[in-house]
């Protein structure tokens, strides 16, 4: 009980320090207008005049830092909307290669089950010509398969080396700019 005592006790107190502070601040003179305060007075000190300076200096810095702030995140949403752009189309390429990755896989199993199909043939001594030809077939789709695989690595490859040449060659022009 002695604690519940102690805590109103120091609330009780708090709360008349605070009161003092408000009823002290509403005895004071007005504030004055903003106006006021940007023009200085007659009857100013020149500490008085000096702050209000150094009040219009801080002013001014905020508002430059908060202009070039403006323009840090202008330009990071710029390079952001362009990564996401650079990622979709990675996405993309990647997409490509996959299904051709998986045309390849479907073409070469299809080689290795007619090679199957016409060794067991010639095991048995039947020729069959339609299993030459299904075997042909299957080695000519494994052949485009492995030709448009190949094409959609390279588009993989290029799509992600033309930004960074992109880049590349704007550096050499932003530095011409600065030295001239």
């Amino acid at each position: 009980m002695t604690q519940i005592d102690e805590l109103e006790r120091r609330i009780t107190q708090a709360l008349d320090r605070i009161a003092q502070g408000v009823e002290a601040l509403d005895a004071g003179a007005a504030a004055p207008a903003p106006e006021a305060e940007a023009t200085p007075e007659a009857g100013d000190s020149d500490e008085v005049v000096g702050l209000r300076a150094a009040l219009e200096d801080e002013k001014l810095a905020n508002a430059q830092l908060e202009e070039r702030v403006r323009a840090l995140h202008d330009r990071q949403d710029g390079q952001v909307a362009g990564l996401q752009e650079q990622l979709a189309a990675h996405r993309e390429s990647m997409e490509r290669l996959d299904g051709e990755l998986q045309r390849l896989r479907k073409a070469n199993e299809m080689l290795r089950v007619t090679n199957q199909e016409m060794r067991a043939a010639l095991e048995e001594n039947v020729g069959e010509p339609h299993l030459i030809n299904k075997a042909m077939l299957a080695e000519l789709e494994s052949i485009r398969a492995a030709r448009a695989t190949e094409a959609a690595e390279t588009r993989a490859i290029l799509d992600a080396l033309e930004p960074m040449l992109a880049e590349a060659a704007q550096e050499p022009a932003e530095n011409e700019g600065e030295t001239a």
